[in-house]
């Protein structure tokens, strides 16, 4: 057991002497997962889920089924596990928002691509903006299947009105990893695109994420 070695040894130890920084992977985990199983460390557990995984980004792309496999891996830390994955990602969102300005599809995309590129079902997010550009807020509509995503036009409309957005930026992810848009992508821009005009209300682009890549309505111009 962690708390039978040496204190110099231990991580918890080690993280308030030390810094969390000083930390291997495998430590952080075990201070993470708080204890292992019967004959075998939480740090043997993180060794084991590292070397397995090799980085943090590929055990969060891992669903539930696969993190139960490993000796010790029981709910209560798979469930921190994803936990701290989520936080992780909204941590990096808020870093992107605090610019606050959105002046191409390249930036639109810096803000959601920490979000948005791992997750396992498709996600669709609107960016409601002023007339200067400026970040009023973000905002969820709906979390699809794996293949495809339905927002409705009318609720983006009636939260961009609500809101005195002069502009919006639509995004969603595709979690194939290749963020080519399908007939649904295109048919729903068009629609979007439409009511926008009627409403007075500019739509700036649709982006869809990919793994670590994007496609932009408006830079392939299609909007």
């Amino acid at each position: 057991m962690i708390k039978d070695w040496p204190e110099s040894e231990r991580p918890r130890e080690k993280l308030f002497k030390h810094g969390e920084h000083t930390l291997s992977n495998a430590e952080l985990l075990a201070i993470l997962f708080g204890n292992g199983s019967r004959g075998r460390s939480a740090l043997d557990l993180g060794r084991d889920m590292i070397t397995s995984f090799k980085t943090f980004r590929n055990m969060s792309h891992t669903d539930i089924s696969g993190l139960r496999e490993f000796s010790g891996m029981a709910d209560a830390k798979i469930a921190r596990l994803r936990a701290v994955f989520e936080i992780a990602r909204r941590f990096m969102s808020e870093k992107s928002y605090s610019r606050r300005t959105v002046n191409s599809p390249k930036e639109a995309a810096a803000l959601f691509m920490p979000r948005l590129r791992d997750l396992k079902k498709e996600i669709f997010k609107i960016l409601l903006l002023d007339s200067k550009n400026n970040i009023i807020d973000t905002f969820e509509i709906e979390e699809g299947t794996v293949d495809r995503a339905a927002p409705q036009v009318r609720e983006i409309a009636v939260k961009a009105l609500q809101n005195f957005a002069v502009s919006i930026i639509a995004v969603h992810n595709h979690p194939s990893g290749d963020p080519e848009p399908s007939e649904e992508d295109i048919s729903f821009t068009e629609e979007l695109k439409k009511a926008g005009d009627v409403l007075q209300l500019n739509v700036l682009d649709h982006i869809i994420i990919g793994d670590n890549r994007f496609y932009s309505f408006a830079d392939k111009g299609r909007l």
